[in-house]
């Protein structure tokens, strides 16, 4: 029998080596607010960046529109039409000139309105004059998708407002494969080990196991949470929350098929930015499905978790998940891969190699097949370390842990008599 196979984790530190700066720049972006923008390119290059940028999921809520034509081409747009929240315009105008124009468009501008210039000269005279005639900023081309959305999110975002936490999406390749267990315990660990506050989510309204798995039976949770969305503040979402240790709390699905869940695609969008509002690291335990509301959960996550086991239909639904988030999140690290179960006695499988391969992706974790402690630990409710603590698979479950959130450096778990550990997890 495979036992725990653990190593160090594929970096998840925004300071980590395989993130390019522009990376960690849009790894701590706010999501912009709804707010319309509309931009006048003069160049292929910053058209494509903003276009970019307005694909990006932090401008999910924004509606980006995208011309060419420069200050010239908004002017005769404006003249008949209200501007919007935020204009961008490029110009290649030296000072003079540029600010000849931008005084005949201010006439046609609304009051309100935010302007972005993006020129071509390095001139501080020009920017402290734009800035003096009440333009928001001024970026000199080329400029990076991370520029636009860094800038929109600095201008419509409170400066004083408190930090968004980090949502951390956990689903199945495949059903069964223990996603949840994994979920529940990697919050469990940030909880008590990382001595961060945790919100766990359970998006499995029907068939949930966060209650069961952490021993608790709330009388509410995440149906009223979603059936209450159009009042929800920090007040009502506290009251739905059980506490299930120091740093733990669980918003518990009802687990009960009195109904049927259907949800459009963005039923949950509130509920979660609520969470974020309140607590540094939100775990969501995605059902294994495809519909709209999943599809808009993990797109609009800060991280995603997929976790397998290594036969062909995982494969299949593995690649299918990550190429498929991979273009709906392109500026966005790939998803994770956590390979779960590997070494069921007497069951063939795919080498983790030749399974991780067509992926393109490093395992952030290889877990080995360990029915004792797990089904001890699910039917006494309890998480993994409380059922055996010296195990080897808690410090794979601290190290996915200490990798998703970026608090201190991966360890190696130490080497056991029962079996030599793996180190098939590189660092990218």
């Amino acid at each position: 029998m495979v036992a725990v196979t653990s190593s160090h984790l594929a970096g998840a530190d925004l300071r980590d080596e395989g993130l390019g700066h522009e990376e960690r720049t849009l790894a701590v972006l706010r999501p912009v607010p709804r707010i319309s923008v509309q931009a006048f390119c003069e160049s292929e290059e910053v058209r494509a960046a903003i276009e970019q940028a307005g694909q990006d999921r932090r401008m999910a809520k924004a509606h980006v529109r995208v011309q060419q034509g420069g200050i010239r081409a908004a002017l005769e747009h404006y003249a008949g039409a209200p501007t919007p929240n935020l204009m961008i315009l490029e110009s290649r105008l030296e000072a003079t000139a540029l600010l000849a124009e931008l005084e005949t468009l201010s006439e046609v501008c609304d009051p309100g309105s935010k302007v972005i210039i993006v020129g071509h000269h390095n001139d501080i005279f020009l920017y402290r004059e734009l800035t003096r005639r009440g333009i928001s900023e001024y970026l000199v081309a080329p400029v990076l998708l991370s520029d636009i959305i860094s800038i929109i999110s600095q201008i419509f975002v409170a400066p004083d407002a408190e930090p968004l936490g980090r949502t951390l999406a956990f689903v199945g390749a495949k059903g069964g494969v223990g996603s949840s267990t994994i979920a529940h315990n990697v919050a469990w660990s940030i909880a008590r080990q990382l001595s961060s506050e945790v919100l766990l989510a359970d998006l499995d309204l029907p068939f949930g196991t966060a209650n069961i798995n952490l021993d608790q039976d709330p009388a509410q949770g995440i149906a009223e949470a979603l059936f209450s969305a159009d009042r929800m503040d920090d007040a009502l979402l506290d009251r739905l929350l059980a506490k299930c240790a120091e740093r733990l709390s669980l918003l518990a699905a009802p687990s009960i098929l009195d109904r049927t869940y259907d949800f459009q695609s963005d039923a949950f969008a509130t509920l979660i930015e609520a969470a974020q509002r309140s607590t540094p690291f939100v775990v969501l335990d995605v059902p294994h499905g495809w519909n709209d509301w999943t599809r808009s959960v993990l797109t609009q996550a800060d991280e995603i978790v997929i976790t397998a086991s290594c036969d062909l239909a995982n494969l299949r639904n593995a690649k299918n998940l990550v190429d498929t988030l991979r273009k709906s999140r392109p500026n966005d690290r790939p998803p994770r891969l956590i390979l779960n179960q590997i070494g069921v006695p007497k069951r063939p499988e795919i080498a983790p190699d030749e399974f991780l391969d067509p992926l393109g992706l490093s395992a952030l974790a290889t877990i080995g097949f360990e029915p004792q402690l797990f089904g001890t630990a699910a039917n006494n409710g309890r998480m993994l370390s409380e059922t055996d603590a010296k195990h080897p698979v808690n410090e794979t479950v601290s190290g996915i842990a200490r990798a998703l959130t970026g608090r201190g450096n991966e360890k190696r778990a130490k080497r056991t008599g029962r079996a030599s550990l793996l180190d098939l997890i590189r660092r990218k």
